[in-house]
């Protein structure tokens, strides 16, 4: 019997949290949950403490982790309710915890994650932001560290599961000469230019293959969460931009791929369901049931790709921009998009003022080297102000 892995889930009331929750559901005999977090869903967290027994609970809003004490305490669950982010990190480091799935959404999900990092867990990455945002500093602490570290994205876990078993981030001695990188194209790939400007935020969260929170969805929509893939997969496989190529695969059934200077193309294929690269991730390097029913290539029957339109989505080439520009010019195009999202699902601007907005806080905002934390943190906050500024005007 495999030896039981201990686990906190950062993010478990989300998307990529419940999922996970539902692989470990499977697996009783290989995982134990040590810790649950949310930000304010105080109900739902409730539920999987009855469900997962584990020994902290933790929210960042604080009347909600009062009204969670109040139901911990009433049905007599041995749960210990925290508030507030440095919990986050408590939980995320416990000497206990062998593993931390990491999927809080946005930048409030990088401490945590860099803390584990620094205390030499098992990283199951779900939060892009950490390697946008600070690329370096977690990549350097996961070395520095000897943590594990495995992608959950589906297009980075496909990629990771497309490279040599050895993979050391040396793309010329991997014998790699290109990471392709799938993309839907979202519910808008096909959508007269003319008719974006009126594009309304439920159209924009009706992905046509995925089921996934609304932040990430309209992230899909305008292809910047593609865009933010690109910087991941920089960071997590040592690839310069100019090798890392992105592909409209609307089936969404190849998940990336690997070019090797053979000619030969790795593909990963499922049906699309996060559960399937969180049980890798969970099992590494075995292989576990996920739930998730086999792929049915009778039924898909084609495969189409087609090049990106960066007309039709800049976000797209601003997160390439940012990329090659370095810095904290990646903190800056994230926390300017995060900014941008809330306000167009809050109906304070367009979808095509996504971009807009965007373009005028890269040129408003001065670029900086990133030499410590404080630096990311500094001009994710100068990139907000400009970003509110600029919604408020």
């Amino acid at each position: 019997m495999s030896k039981l892995t201990r686990l906190t889930v950062l993010g478990s009331t989300g998307s990529i949290g419940k999922s996970t929750l539902d692989v470990v559901a499977r697996h009783p005999d290989r995982y134990r949950i040590v810790a649950l977090t949310a930000q304010q869903q105080d109900e739902l967290l409730f539920e999987q403490c009855q469900r997962f027994r584990p020994r902290f609970a933790v929210l960042l809003d604080e009347a909600a982790s009062e009204r969670l004490r109040i139901r911990i305490a009433a049905a007599g669950l041995e749960v210990e309710v925290l508030c507030g982010a440095a919990a986050l990190e408590r939980v995320a480091t416990l000497p206990e915890v062998d593993a931390v799935m990491a999927a809080i959404v946005g930048a409030a999900g990088m401490p945590p994650t860099l803390a584990a990092a620094h205390a030499g867990k098992k990283i199951l990455l779900a939060n892009k932001e950490t390697l946008v945002l600070a690329g370096h500093l977690f990549m350097e602490a996961v070395h520095h560290s000897g943590s594990a570290l495995l992608p959950i994205d589906s297009e980075h876990n496909a990629i990771f599961q497309a490279l040599p078993r050895n993979y050391a981030g040396d793309m010329k001695q991997g014998g790699v000469s290109k990471i392709l990188l799938t993309a839907s194209g979202g519910p808008f790939r096909n959508t007269p230019l003319e008719e974006l400007r009126n594009v309304t935020p439920e159209q924009a969260c009706a992905h046509p293959n995925w089921s996934m929170g609304r932040k990430i969805s309209v992230d899909s929509a305008s292809m910047m969460n593609k865009g933010l893939e690109v910087i991941e997969a920089h960071w997590l496989f040592n690839a310069p931009a100019d090798a890392i190529q992105v592909v409209v695969h609307p089936q969404s059934v190849i998940h990336s791929m690997v070019q090797y200077v053979d000619g030969s193309v790795l593909a990963q294929l499922g049906n699309p369901d996060m559960r399937t690269p969180i049980a890798y991730a969970l099992a590494y390097p075995e292989r576990i049931d996920a739930g998730v029913a086999p792929l049915d290539l009778f039924a898909v029957a084609k495969l189409d790709f087609v090049a990106p339109d960066f007309q039709r989505f800049p976000c797209l080439s601003l997160a390439y921009h940012a990329l090659r520009a370095g810095g904290t010019t990646p903190a800056l195009l994230n926390a300017a998009n995060e900014v941008a999202v809330a306000a167009f699902l809050d109906r304070r601007i367009a979808f095509l003022d996504i971009p807009r907005l965007i373009e005028v806080v890269l040129g408003k905002v001065a670029r900086k080297e990133v030499n410590e934390l404080q630096d990311v943190l500094d001009a994710d906050a100068a990139a907000r102000i400009a970003a509110q500024e600029w919604v408020a005007r």
